[in-house]
């Protein structure tokens, strides 16, 4: 039993507008499953595939309540890409964004409903990733952040340090999860993970699994939804989607 990470939920005021900032980011397509909600994946990809981890922005009442501690590292090949892939984005509208990150080699933005991410320096570890490089969640232990993450889902360990915790699909594609070590661990943005089961087996009992290993139910004022809220051993939340 595994878990597969299948995409990044943004909550947002406007998910139509927000959502074709990331598609026009990316390059990639948008769709739709219903009002309020705005896929944003590859053009011609099939959901679910480890190529790539989606993007799903939803319209919630009022986003600026929700605060979460992931943000999205977008790559580059060189530094004329970095260049340009930032001034496309203050394009888009984007903004700069000052976190106090100092002088660093990666650009820090927000999008336009003031979500952090970053534009990063070229790096060979992402140079087949796609243009999410990485889903990144500040943490306080990374090493306790594997061990959960590595249980919960299928994916491949890849490092492991006080500072940083790495994985990966276990095909080797797609991009990375890390969990990176922070002294003030505080919410950056409105993106949390969401996990799938593989077809044919039980989302209750991968849920239960969850729990023996250390999460706990969370409640996002999500009602009656086919899915489940959880949180990790930090209180990151995440939801269980239904298999198939």
């Amino acid at each position: 039993m595994a878990l597969r990470l299948v995409q990044v939920n943004f909550k947002a005021r406007d998910d139509s507008a927000l959502g074709r900032f990331w598609a026009d980011a990316l390059g990639w397509g948008v769709s739709s499953e219903g009002p309020g909600v705005t896929n944003v994946e590859p053009v011609g990809f099939v959901w679910p595939d480890p190529d790539a981890v989606c993007i799903d922005v939803v319209t919630v009442p009022d986003p600026e309540t929700v605060r979460y501690r992931a943000h999205l590292d977008l790559s580059t090949t060189s530094a004329a890409h970095q260049a340009e892939l930032v001034a496309h984005l203050l394009e888009l509208g984007a903004t700069p964004a000052d976190v106090g990150q100092g002088d660093v080699p990666w650009t820090v933005l927000a999008d336009p409903e003031g979500n952090l991410f970053c534009v990063l320096e070229p790096r060979p570890i992402y140079r087949d990733t796609g243009p999410i490089a990485a889903v990144v969640v500040s943490c306080a232990d990374p090493r306790a952040m594997a061990r959960f993450w590595g249980e919960a889902t299928d994916w491949t360990l890849h490092e492991v340090t006080d500072d940083l915790a790495s994985l990966r699909a276990a095909q080797g594609v797609g991009p990375y999860l890390e969990f990176v070590r922070s002294h003030d661990v505080k919410a950056v943005g409105r993106v949390h993970l969401d996990l799938k089961p593989y077809p044919g087996d039980d989302q209750a009992a991968e849920v239960a699994r969850l729990r023996v290993l250390g999460a706990t139910d969370a409640d996002v004022g999500q009602g009656e939804v086919p899915w489940v809220c959880l949180a990790d051993p930090e209180g990151n939340e995440f939801c269980v989607l239904t298999a198939g």
